[in-house]
């Protein structure tokens, strides 16, 4: 199957019917775009994800300028509601990842 046929068919069948896609899917869709193999296109990734955690532990940002920063903020501790018996409980602070999408990739979203 030609480059561009297999790119389509790969899209086409991501988006059918469920509209997220899996690091299976991603996967394939690299080694498409790329011209590599999935093993090496998986390797890739799997590189990419540990880089962006590794950074993201030691309380530094990861930027892709037009893509997006990847950053960590600290949520302060708050008070909430457990929602089946309405009864008040306490929610500890806690250190969450943010995502903060680039100009391109918000342009490219909303075209």
């Amino acid at each position: 199957m030609s480059g561009v046929r297999r790119f389509q068919v790969l899209t086409t069948s991501i988006f059918r019917g469920n509209p997220q896609m899996n690091k299976t899917e991603l996967i394939e869709f690299i080694s498409t775009k790329a011209d590599l193999s999935k093993a090496d296109a998986g390797r890739a990734l799997d590189a990419f994800i540990d880089a962006v955690t590794t950074t993201l532990k030691d309380k530094d940002s990861v930027t892709l300028v037009g893509f997006g920063t990847f950053t960590v903020t600290e949520r302060a501790a708050r008070t909430g509601r457990n929602p089946r018996t309405g009864e008040t409980i306490e929610i500890k602070e806690a250190t969450v990842p943010r995502f903060r999408p680039g100009k391109a990739l918000r342009d490219a979203v909303n075209s």
